[in-house]
């Protein structure tokens, strides 16, 4: 007879086990999964291109964003962490993969901004809060959230509360509907035990999941030209939050 449900965390362990081992994309099991996903650079993956997000380099040039602490959530590469270490911001940048935390490094050590970026390979839901407690002026996130199944959208709530400063801006890149990622409803994924890929968010889900926080801009991201400085695919919603002070 098991009777371990407790605490929240119990319960969010056991939502967790009813995905099949294979669809599982955010725990620390998953690790393995995306440094086979990182292990061959030479795939045509469009977030592979050492370039910032369009929308980051936007919100920063216009003053919507200005430099501080900030966590880059799922950095991958490092492309965006280190984008905000050239401007002057100090950066924590967490991804599950040990292949992407190599990659950024070694990205870091050719651009000499090694010391403006702690890259950490680990579980963002499990960062020491003693280490990565914040508070951040900036956390973003470009491609992470989508990759979560319902009810880690609470864990991730819960981390934006403990990390984000108040008066703290929130950067969110992910799948916009009707362009990419499953529009399942909620509950059929657990049923199915996989995610197809990732969610898709319309507007409105965005503004429901985050209205907690203050809503500065949601749009989609514009595509960009290989020739450009920038990333950009027109398949993502980006959406800027600024938490209230």
């Amino acid at each position: 007879m098991d009777r371990g449900i407790r605490t929240v965390d119990d319960v969010m362990k056991l939502l967790d086990g009813l995905f099949a081992p294979e669809a599982d994309r955010w725990t620390e099991g998953a690790a393995g999964w995306w440094d086979g996903f990182y292990g061959d650079r030479s795939k045509p993956v469009p977030f592979f291109v050492d370039k910032p997000d369009e929308n980051l380099v936007s919100y920063l040039d216009r003053g919507l964003v200005t430099p501080g602490r900030a966590l880059d959530l799922g950095c991958g590469p490092g492309r965006n962490a280190l984008y905000l270490a050239s401007l002057g911001f100090q950066v924590d940048a967490v991804d599950l993969s040990a292949e992407a935390i190599s990659w950024a490094e070694e990205r870091a050590r050719e651009t000499g901004a090694g010391s403006a970026v702690r890259f950490h390979r680990g579980d963002a839901f499990a960062l020491d809060p003693a280490e990565f407690g914040g508070p951040y002026d900036l956390v973003h996130d470009s491609g992470c959230f989508h990759h979560l199944p319902p009810h880690r959208r609470v864990s991730y709530l819960q981390l934006l509360d403990r990390v984000l400063a108040p008066g703290g801006r929130f950067s969110l890149t992910c799948f916009a509907s009707g362009a990419m990622g499953s529009e399942l409803p909620d509950a059929d994924f657990y049923g199915q035990s996989r995610l197809h890929g990732g969610l898709a968010y319309t507007p409105e889900s965005l503004r429901w999941i985050f209205s907690d926080l203050e809503e500065v801009e949601l749009r989609r991201m514009r595509d960009e030209p290989a020739e450009s400085p920038c990333f950009g695919e027109a398949f993502l919603w980006s959406a800027l939050f600024r938490r209230p002070s």
